[in-house]
């Protein structure tokens, strides 16, 4: 399949107008997309079909619970709830009830796709939620997860063959289209600041900031034979090899690993940097450091154990590990790990973010390694997707010219705000983590 067949288009041709029309509210503006393909959106096209009995109880339990937070909620026709604060403005409740009725989370994320509901400022009211998560679904609702949240479809394992399919559909979106709201290191995981708010002419400073980091953390120099497990685009490879590294990079992405390789060719480093399309579980060699940059987040917690063992089989004695992972509270983690979430349906199927706990207790009881050093840095994560979001918006006309529609366009909007209202509430946290591998007199390596 070429990438044109894989992007999500109303009209199946790169035309700049598809989908940009959209039905307009007097008081609020742009309610959502004129008109939803069905073929590429058949659960956007549609409102799911729900009783009256399950549509009027998650009325009254969603309006219950939004009646208690720091916002405003307005649903057409009636007076508004909440304590005050951001605004989110039901302009179709009874759409917005059936979806998250008979789909929860995943059919609130789709309400917003399909324009039912809307936010003044997105990213301050998915915020407050996102400061409350916990407190949305009552305690008896919550005890019996198991018996009304969706689960993980078994093809989304992250199995050798999973792992491709899940990061093909997220990775081989289109390098263009990445490259609309990245900077010109075409870095996609938080950057380092020196100071808020930034500029994105100052984000790939940033970002070569956060990447000199890890390589510090790992001690890349001269002759350091280095595995990265995740290449993206090829920045911190290249940034390596320009230390004097040799570098082995591992993808599964054919669009990632395609425009990498063009890049270090043409930063003439082809002698020391080679991109592999290679799972973690098949790499081979001996090296002094392993860097991964947010990749643990898509192994799975039934695989961490496999990948924490994998990079300690790769790395020689005295070996160090520089991580960076995002994370969640562990009592959440636990909570919502075998959820499917609106996240694994649209953007990240087969995700997974581990706790700091998971992370730290994984490498303990199966690995050899041992934590050196860990630092947060969250609110750098928060001002980086601030920064993509703003310039996703901005070229949304260049984003539909590649072939990407307006329901695209909410999707990645809602994805971008909720994950940068996820760490401004401090529900997610972003860490660097250095690992050192002992040597072989120092300690054992348990099973």
């Amino acid at each position: 399949m070429t990438t044109a067949e894989r992007r999500i288009t109303t009209t199946g041709a790169p035309d700049a107008e598809a989908g940009a029309e959209s039905r307009v509210d007097r008081r609020t503006g742009p309610v959502g997309p004129t008109s939803v393909d069905p073929a590429h959106w058949p659960d956007i096209a549609a409102v799911p079909p729900a009783s009256r009995l399950r549509t009027a109880l998650t009325a009254a339990l969603v309006r219950r619970a939004l009646a208690q937070l720091p916002l405003r909620a307005r649903f057409a026709g009636s007076p508004d709830l909440g304590k005050g604060g951001p605004l989110i403005d039901v302009r179709d409740p009874a759409a917005f009830h059936a979806r998250i009725g008979t789909r929860g989370l995943v059919g609130f994320g789709e309400s917003y796709m399909a324009g039912e509901w809307d936010a003044p400022d997105l990213v301050a009211a998915l915020t407050v939620l996102a400061g409350h998560a916990a407190e949305l679904i009552p305690d008896p609702l919550q005890r019996l997860r198991a018996l009304w949240a969706p689960r993980h479809p078994h093809a989304e394992r992250n199995t050798p063959d999973g792992s491709r399919a899940n990061i093909s559909r997220h990775y081989d979106l289109s390098n263009d289209l990445f490259a609309l709201f990245l900077d010109d290191t075409l870095t996609y995981s938080s950057a380092v600041f020196r100071g808020f708010p930034a500029s994105h002419d100052l984000l790939a400073a940033a970002q070569h900031r956060k990447i000199d980091r890890l390589l510090d953390l790992a001690d890349v120099g001269e002759g350091t034979r280095l595995l990265e497990i995740g290449t993206g685009w090829g920045e911190l490879a290249l940034r390596a090899a320009a230390r004097g590294a040799r570098v082995t990079s591992l993808t599964l992405s054919r669009e990632q690993r395609d425009l990498a390789v063009e890049r270090v060719r043409a930063a003439g480093l082809g002698d020391r940097v080679s991109i592999e399309l290679c799972d973690y579980r098949e790499a081979v060699g001996t090296y002094d450091a392993v860097v991964s940059v947010e990749m643990i987040e898509a192994v799975g917690a039934e695989f961490w154990p496999v990948y924490f063992r994998a990079i300690d089989q790769r790395l020689a004695p005295g070996g160090r590990l520089a991580l960076q992972a995002i994370t969640m509270p562990h009592e959440r983690m636990l909570a919502s790990r075998d959820t499917f979430t609106w996240i694994h349906k649209y953007v990240f199927p087969g995700g997974l973010i581990p706790s700091t706990e998971a992370i730290e207790e994984t490498a303990r009881d199966h690995t050899g390694l041992r934590l050196a050093r860990r630092d947060a840095f969250g609110a750098h994560y928060a001002e980086t997707l601030r920064l993509w979001r703003e310039r996703f918006t901005e070229r949304a006309g260049e984003a539909a010219a590649l072939g990407f529609d307006e329901v695209f366009h909410r999707l990645w909007t809602f994805y971008l705000a909720y994950s940068e209202a996820g760490f401004r509430s401090g529900y997610l946290d972003v860490q660097q983590y250095l690992f050192t591998k002992p040597n072989s007199a120092e300690g054992v390596v348990r099973p």
